[in-house]
């Protein structure tokens, strides 16, 4: 009774305070400045970033404060062009969506992930990586007659997880025969576990959820206890590890997170939905990035109000912010493959990279208006270098026009230094009472 309560008191609280978000393409000189202002609810950090992930846009700066009962957040964006947004439609979407009913908000053109589709059946994998395995996986569908619509692959510390669309090969509708279903789950189950899986595969077959596809992968993995590394780190994993600190803010009763890692698009939703799926809530915060890295400062308490209290749950902490910055680390070779879909061309490609001994690290694949546009990354077998000749001959056996080389690996930045003392945020954060003290963003009011 008492949380219904709550639930009432909160909602009521969100009525007579209705969100605001303010999109400004003046205030900053090289990104969009989009500031929300909303009664501050548990998760409302994840959900703000979740739409400006949705939307692809590429986080360059955040300062976030929700201590209290208010939560406001401010934003320097630019779409993946590094160009400011000018896109009236996403602008619309990201207003209505952040300050209104989402269930009243029209999808967007050519969107992926914004709106969850039911015109198919969702599976979800998780095992032990190994060369082929993915190859193995589309072989089992294309065999079952099940069509791969969207698909995202990921993998950690030697485990594999996906979360895969199809529809049946024949009629392009949901698979919902139970039998059929239950031969899927035993049949991928069984590639799962290979010949010395010493850990648990496992496969769920279902109707798709309400929880994004990237988010699902976290907590899939998560769960999966990935985290926990695999034998010995050689000298190149660990100074490509990025550089985390825990320590405690004893004046205001907050555990303080500092990470220096690789920048890359969507670092901050990987943090913020760990963190939460974690039951760690963040009351401030900021974000810089640069040319190639990335900075991130957090004071957070757990949802029970308590800061961290044990060395091992700090250490706890720092392996599963390394794995949500790690997983989809950009590692290896990037492909990009369009042409027009058809049942079983994802088995196809899939072999002949194995035939070839490539290595899937990470997939991103989809279909829009009847063409499939896949992404892989890729390396040789044991993280090794793809040699040119084998990617041209690749790309001779599937078309060279149909797959192209879309981003060659980069070279590891060096190590950031470590450091001392309290955090970039605490010497300013609570001398200021809003964020026109950080001189940039203009007065709204």
């Amino acid at each position: 009774m008492e949380m219904e309560m709550d639930d009432e008191y909160a909602k009521l609280i969100r009525r007579m305070n209705p969100p605001r978000v303010v999109i400004d393409n003046n205030a900053c000189e090289d990104a969009t400045v989009i500031q929300v202002d909303s009664a501050n609810k548990q998760g409302i950090l994840l959900e703000v970033v979740q739409v400006l992930t949705d939307v692809n846009l590429i986080i360059t700066k955040a300062y976030i404060s929700c201590d209290g009962g208010w939560f406001m957040d401010v934003f320097n964006v630019i779409d993946h062009d590094g160009n400011k947004l000018r896109d009236q439609e996403v602008i619309d979407y990201i207003q209505k969506t952040l300050e209104g009913d989402t269930s009243l908000v029209p999808p967007l053109r050519g969107s992926v992930g914004v709106i969850s589709s039911k015109g198919y059946t969702s599976i979800e994998l998780i095992g032990t990586d190994r060369p082929g395995l993915l190859s193995e996986v589309c072989a089992v569908l294309k065999t079952l007659h099940c069509n791969v619509v969207n698909a995202e692959i990921w993998t950690h510390n030697a485990r594999a997880a996906a979360v895969v669309h199809v529809t049946d090969g024949s009629t392009g509708l949901p698979i919902e025969d139970s039998q059929r279903l239950c031969t899927i789950k035993e049949l991928l189950c069984n590639v799962l576990k290979g010949n010395n899986d010493l850990r648990t595969a496992k496969t769920v077959v279902s109707p798709p959820g309400v929880t994004r596809t990237e988010r699902r992968l976290h907590q899939i993995m998560f769960a999966d206890r990935d985290y926990e590394r695999a034998g010995e780190e050689n000298v190149e994993d660990r100074s490509s590890r990025p550089y985390i600190t825990i320590f405690d803010c004893i004046e205001k009763d907050y555990t303080v997170i500092t990470m220096r890692s690789k920048d890359r698009p969507k670092l901050l939703f990987d943090i913020v939905c760990t963190l939460t799926d974690m039951q760690y809530v963040v009351f401030h915060g900021v974000v810089h990035t640069g040319r190639m890295e990335a900075y991130q400062e957090f004071y957070i308490r757990h949802v029970d109000g308590l800061p961290i209290s044990s060395d091992a749950e700090r250490e706890r902490v720092i392996l599963c912010l390394e794995a949500a910055i790690q997983r989809r680390a950009y590692e290896g070779l990037e492909l990009e493959l369009c042409t027009e879909d058809r049942v079983g061309l994802l088995s196809d490609i899939t072999r002949i990279f194995r035939e070839n001994s490539l290595c899937i690290r990470r997939a991103e694949i989809s279909t829009k208006s009847g063409k499939a546009i896949d992404t892989f990354y890729v390396t040789g077998v044991s993280g090794i270098s793809v040699e040119p000749t084998t990617i041209e001959s690749i790309r001779q056996q599937i078309g060279e026009a149909v797959l192209k080389v879309k981003r060659m690996p980069r070279v590891s930045p060096n190590r950031p230094p470590q450091e001392t003392g309290i955090g970039f945020l605490f010497g300013n954060l609570f001398k200021a009472r809003t964020f026109q003290n950080f001189k940039l963003i203009r007065s709204y009011s």
